[in-house]
């Protein structure tokens, strides 16, 4: 591992745990603080942690942190966020019954060892789900017998709720922050606090414009960003079915007097776009919600097919080559009037379009979105934007989808920068009870409201340590 630099007098240390890229350390660093250690396992992302943060933080925590061996050394701040699949949704959701789901235990060890002033773990918001509420319980109850005072109340940030000037993103990534203090000798610790609550002034009033606001490159021709064949010939051919949708609710329009401008916002499925006498097979065994988007879905066809019978035949016959997963659409683009306007996602669950304001979470599984008006994917500079990382992060030559997949494992630079503020906020009397507490008070609220610079100026451009082979 690498050497721990010293804390400055007037600043903290930070140690970084599962440290990806480092989004942590980005912002504690623009915070004024200095590396004591970090650990990443997946090689590749250690390597672009190596190059812009200074230290290479290869390695494994349970071999740094466990029943004999701390290697772990003395630090101010502890962040992480801790491995998520275990959690997750998109897992089997086996908690701290999966091994992965037990590495807050080797966190807890290094908590104990060193007594840090100030905790920060981020985790997906399952994890203080109904499923997972004893994993969550454990967590605060562990946290607070080492003598910490932390919420039971689960705080949950996204990015697209705060505002530009403030570091917010346009991005939907609702994310659980688990912050906790060192209550001081002598102090008391409360023991049901508020959750961290971010202030009126950073949160975000109004709709976000996603190609001004991240911003988007306004160019066609990004390297790495081109639609495959296959890619452009779904979206046109579900761009032709969209005009005659658009048509119908037209016409629709002139018979009833009511505007209906908007497609229908219901799963539309090729698939069941079929006779009346096969309909019954379909329907057998259904469980309700998916009988009613059938029975939804007939009355489409019917209604759509007597508009041209002979061109409905022609595009369900080319619609059937597709893939399954390319037999769908999910119109979430209220009134916009082409795909090619919206922001198009390939889901399994269909194409799904929106529009050009915010973009779903960035997820590890590669689910690029498709910037219709540019008729190109997002790059994955753009992708590292909406986690909050300046222009000059640097990736080296590693391959796109590395990046994508890290960003997508990352946590945003601006939620962090704004919980951490928040936080400190509003345990000011305990920090001020100690002296790294004054420190990292002094640190934290001396940052400027906007990270954007700071962050920038806080990355480096070139090794300074060896990355991994």
């Amino acid at each position: 591992m690498v050497t721990p630099s010293p804390s400055p007098s007037t600043g903290f240390s930070y140690a970084d745990l599962f440290a990806g890229v480092g989004g942590f350390a980005a912002v504690l660093r623009a915070m004024g603080g200095s590396h004591a250690y970090a650990v990443e396992i997946d090689r590749a992302a250690a390597g672009v942690y190596a190059r812009n943060w200074d230290h290479d933080p290869l390695g494994d925590i349970t071999e740094d942190a466990n029943d004999e061996v701390m290697t772990i050394p003395s630090h101010d701040v502890l962040v992480g966020g801790f491995p998520c699949q275990p959690f997750s949704k998109s897992g089997a959701q086996r908690g701290m019954d999966e091994v992965r789901g037990t590495l807050f235990f080797h966190i807890e060890k290094a908590i104990r060892a060193h007594k840090p002033t100030l905790i920060v773990l981020e985790n997906v918001r399952n994890i203080a789900g109904p499923r997972h509420r004893h994993e969550w319980e454990v967590i605060i109850n562990h946290l607070r017998d080492v003598g910490y005072q932390v919420s039971s109340v689960p705080a949950v940030f996204s990015p697209h709720k705060i505002a530009p000037e403030h570091g917010g993103a346009p991005q939907v990534r609702e994310r659980v922050f688990i912050t906790a203090t060192l209550v001081p000798e002598g102090m008391v610790m409360d023991p049901e606090p508020e959750p961290v609550v971010l202030p009126p002034e950073v949160q975000m009033d109004r709709e976000w414009d996603l190609f001004a606001d991240l911003p988007i490159d306004d160019t066609a021709h990004v390297p790495g960003t081109e639609l495959s064949e296959d890619e452009t010939r779904w979206i046109n051919h579900w761009e032709a079915m969209v005009q005659v949708m658009r048509q119908w609710r037209q016409s629709q329009t002139r018979t009833t007097g009511e505007a209906l401008r908007r497609l229908p916002g219901f799963p539309i499925w090729a698939d069941a776009w079929v006779s009346e006498r096969q309909r019954e097979a379909l329907l057998d065994g259904a469980p309700k919600w998916k009988a009613d988007f059938l029975r939804k879905n007939f009355d489409l066809y019917d209604a759509l097919r007597d508009i041209d019978p002979k061109w409905m035949s022609t595009w369900l016959t080319e619609v059937r080559r597709f893939p399954e997963s390319r037999r769908k659409l999910e119109w979430q683009a209220q009134d916009s009037e082409s795909l090619w306007d919206c922001v198009i996602s390939f889901r399994p669950s269909g194409l799904r379009a929106k529009r050009p304001t915010h973009l779903p979470a960035l997820v590890a599984i590669t689910q690029t979105p498709v910037l219709g008006p540019l008729r190109r994917k997002l790059s994955a500079r753009e992708a590292a934007r909406l986690q909050g990382l300046p222009d000059t992060f640097d990736f080296g030559d590693q391959r796109d989808a590395l990046t994508f997949k890290q960003m997508g494992n990352g946590v945003n630079t601006g939620v962090v920068w704004n919980v951490i503020k928040a936080h400190v906020s509003r345990d000011r009397h305990l920090l001020e009870g100690s002296a790294q507490g004054r420190a990292l008070l002094s640190a934290v609220s001396e940052a400027p409201s906007n990270p954007r610079v700071a962050l920038a100026r806080a990355a480096v451009s070139e090794f300074t340590v060896s990355a991994p082979a």
